[in-house]
């Protein structure tokens, strides 16, 4: 009988293979934060460059230091661009005269 983990043959599970499956990975977030981030261009950048950056803070990982996945950095830039060209655009619009554009 299997218990407390352990399959029929009585070997223990990798370390590698425990992890949970129910959250989306970090891939998924990073491709999700880039298409935000782009979107956020042309609709609604006050909302979706933060969470282009969200995504592209948690497909990262823990730590800033090592290799990153390079589409999670992508998120992450273009989601603050995003949000800073959204709040000037805001600034501008509110503003007497002629607004930013």
């Amino acid at each position: 009988m299997a218990s407390s983990g352990q399959g029929s043959r009585g070997h223990p599970r990798s370390r590698g293979r425990t992890w949970s499956r129910t959250g989306p990975d970090r891939a998924t977030l990073a491709v999700v934060g880039v298409i935000c981030a782009v979107a956020g261009f042309f609709v609604l950048g006050i909302v979706l460059g933060p969470v282009a950056i969200v995504c592209g803070r948690l497909a990262m990982g823990r730590s800033w230091a090592g290799s990153r996945p390079v589409p999670a950095v992508v998120a992450l830039v273009l989601g603050i661009i995003d949000t800073v060209l959204a709040v000037l655009g805001l600034i501008g619009a509110a503003t007497p005269g002629y607004g930013m554009f």
